[in-house]
């Protein structure tokens, strides 16, 4: 039995790669060693919890104001015990952090092949987002397996002469899990965003946390949420803010004494999901968002100047809108007020996944090993 260890440290990966943990539990081929980096912390565990996901070791890297440099030599310091210990035959990473680049160059360093899920993202700026752009370039270098998620992103990473062979496009595993968490009661831990969301008012999401938007774009972005909130009275904005303080600081002072915005702490990934699909516009400087979203039929309207997630925007139902402070209040503006506006981009069709990327990867593993085959590829 082949010994698979997925590597993951944050809230996104953990979502992503939940639905391949549970996969390869659930095969007889196989044997998943899952292992956290805890590059975040509590926002992890909440997903394992959900999932029922049991890591055998976890780094615990983060400490206050360390440096990319000091997560990446943590990783590869850290990781590569772990490798020593148990001698994994694979290790899948997931995505774009500093977790997916020090797993990655730490298991190609012991000449382990490295299996990417959600391969041949590109923004076509190695600066923005930063470091993910780099991380994720550097990643595919040396995976053996790339699993990307759209036809777009196996067309990126044929670009750059990689082996069509090496290559599975598999849906994105984000759709997975979601419609596996949104499914499942849930009770949210901040009262009064259960009142909110009960209060027969439709509601802006705001989610904003991304590097390159630090400073005065970030002031744009709380700028024009008050204004949004101050024109449109009957609806209720929610912002659930990010831990890092440089965030809360610039965009929280705007939005003070406002009676229809609700700023909460982070929300849990089942809570989330449910807010965003009681949400009617969403409002994001996220990538896994731009994904979700539209899954559930929810125009989106992303904060950033490039996106690596250009099947969406192609397919309709999200726009790149920037951080220009008159252009996020226009494009907010335009979807409340125009009803024909709005259902074009609700009703797109959602172009990541239909719920069996897991299924995917789980097969591309079976052939890598020469103990099954690939299945059809998503479409």
């Amino acid at each position: 039995m082949k010994k698979i260890m997925t590597v993951y440290g944050t809230r996104p990966e953990a979502i992503k790669v939940a639905p391949i943990i549970k996969a390869l539990e659930a095969s007889d081929k196989f044997e998943s060693i899952p292992v956290v980096t805890g590059q975040h912390r509590e926002m992890l565990d909440q997903v394992n919890e959900l999932f029922d996901i049991k890591p055998v070791r976890d780094l615990n890297i983060m400490s206050k104001n360390q440096t990319l440099n000091g997560i990446v030599a943590k990783v590869i310091a850290g990781i590569d015990e772990i490798y020593a210990e148990f001698e994994p035959d694979a290790v899948i990473v997931q995505g774009d952090t500093s977790t997916v680049m020090g797993a990655a160059v730490a298991a190609f360093n012991r000449q382990i092949p490295v299996v990417h899920v959600e391969a041949g993202l590109r923004s076509g700026d190695i600066n923005s987002p930063f470091p993910e752009e780099a991380n994720r370039k550097l990643t595919s270098q040396i995976t053996k397996l790339h699993l990307a998620p759209t036809a777009e992103s196996k067309a990126n990473l044929l670009r750059e002469n990689l082996p069509e062979a090496d290559i599975v496009v598999t849906g994105n595993s984000v759709i997975d899990a979601l419609l596996e968490a949104v499914d499942r009661p849930v009770e949210f831990s901040d009262p009064k965003l259960g009142e909110a969301l009960g209060a027969d008012k439709p509601v802006i999401l705001v989610t904003t946390h991304r590097r390159e938007n630090l400073g005065s774009s970030m002031e744009n972005i709380g700028r024009a949420v008050a204004t949004l909130a101050q024109k449109y009275p009957h609806y209720q904005v929610v912002l659930p803010a990010h831990k890092n303080p440089l965030v809360r600081e610039t965009v929280l002072p705007h939005l003070e004494g406002l009676e229809n915005v609700l700023v909460t702490e982070p929300v849990a990934y089942a809570e989330f999901t449910h807010l965003l699909k009681a949400s009617r516009i969403v409002l994001t400087d996220s990538g896994g968002v731009q994904e979700e979203a539209p899954s559930l039929g929810k125009p989106v309207l992303v904060m950033r100047e490039n996106t690596e997630r250009p099947e969406a925007v192609k397919a309709g139902t999200v726009r790149l809108i920037g951080t220009d402070y008159d252009r996020i209040v226009d494009e907010v503006s335009a979807l409340v007020e125009d009803e024909q506006h709005f259902a074009r981009m609700a009703n797109a069709v959602n172009p990541y996944g239909d719920g069996k990327a897991a299924e995917r990867t789980v097969a591309a593993l079976e052939e890598l090993f020469g103990v099954g085959k690939r299945i059809k590829n998503f479409s």
